[in-house]
């Protein structure tokens, strides 16, 4: 295993750190690990916390700042944030009008959000959960019942984020979120493992010669695994199975092509021109457009695509200023 770390027991607590010194937008809980916004938003606005096991950066950190999340909560390397973790994150954004949970679909982080909000909402707080499954490369996973929350969970938080940043309501943020979550799908790729620095080792074998098709940001096991191909097969794979489970064909959509991590931008470019090639070909209007590393997986090398329904709220959403370290236009 080769590393740019101190030592696997140190990797969050020292990247936190790194965090920190890096973004002037944040501030770091260390005690409790939760990144947050420097310049919290004004009384009377919902929150915005969500969070994960680390990996998977710029997705949840990186997402903290003016137009996305106020705080985001870090648990150790693809492990759930623990309750306590989300309850000192829920306190500290919450600014009286309540705060939205934005939780990929996981067994352990929605148990762990989940028991969080009570104690929150025993605090005083008012609290509301949206779960992330976009994912349709399979119904039930290693780290999951139903399906897996991916990289469709940064299209959730862009456009909830902004709608916060304007004043929107709670219950109007929730069901905002839902609607997002309702209308978007991902399916990911890998071409090789991903190793996790307190294992020390690849998650899973994958030869030379094969890739993995439907694999989770987690390195789980996807749909099947098969010879390795060129990228119009790899978009294809993609594609087709995003399009045969939700018609995206009389709507804007948002298309987000996304790196797990190793796979360099001029190759996300040659995968980005071979899906919208698809795109066109099936009648889809691509109205905005997303390549690079959004939501990783460590040192896997691999991409996955989602697609977004966006009607109109949703672009001028999607469009708003945005100011994190992982997304900024307009601010």
């Amino acid at each position: 295993m080769k590393k740019l770390i101190n030592s696997p027991e140190r990797v969050i607590a020292d990247a936190l750190r790194g965090v920190e010194a890096a973004d002037e937008r944040v501030r770091v809980d260390h005690t409790n690990r939760v990144i947050l916004r420097a310049d919290p938003k004004a009384q009377g606005k919902v929150a915005l916390v969500s969070g994960g096991g680390s990996g998977h950066e710029p997705l949840h950190g990186g997402y903290v700042g003016h137009g996305m999340l106020d705080a985001a909560c870090v648990g150790e390397v693809f492990t759930s944030p623990t309750p306590d973790q989300i309850l000192a994150a829920t306190t500290e954004v919450d600014r009286g009008a309540g705060v939205l949970h934005i939780v990929k679909n996981y067994t352990g982080d929605v148990m762990n959000f989940e028991m969080g909000a009570e104690l929150a909402t025993d605090l005083g707080v008012d609290v509301r959960t949206v779960v992330i499954a976009d994912d349709v490369a399979v119904e039930d996973s290693t780290y999951t019942a139903g399906r897996r929350g991916v990289a469709g969970t940064v299209v959730v938080e862009k456009v909830v984020g902004a709608a916060a940043e304007e004043g929107m309501g709670l219950g109007e943020a929730a069901a905002l979120a839902q609607r997002v979550a309702d209308s978007t799908r991902s399916m990911g790729m890998a071409l090789t493992s991903c190793t996790v620095p307190a294992a020390g080792r690849p998650t899973f074998d994958l030869p030379e010669d094969e890739m993995e098709i439907g694999i989770g940001i987690h390195g789980e096991p996807g749909r099947h695994r098969e010879p390795l191909t060129d990228a119009a097969d790899v978009a294809r794979q993609l594609v087709e199975p995003i399009l045969a489970d939700l018609d995206f064909a009389d709507a804007d959509t948002i298309l987000l092509v996304n790196g797990m991590g190793a796979t360099p931008l001029i190759e996300l470019h040659i995968l980005f021109g071979e899906v919208m090639a698809l795109l066109e070909a099936a009648g889809v209007r691509v109205a905005r457009r997303l390549v690079g590393n959004y939501a990783t997986s460590l040192d896997m090398a691999g991409a996955s695509v989602t697609l977004a329904r966006a009607d109109a709220e949703i672009l001028r959403l999607f469009d708003a200023p945005v100011n994190t370290a992982g997304l900024r236009w307009g601010a």
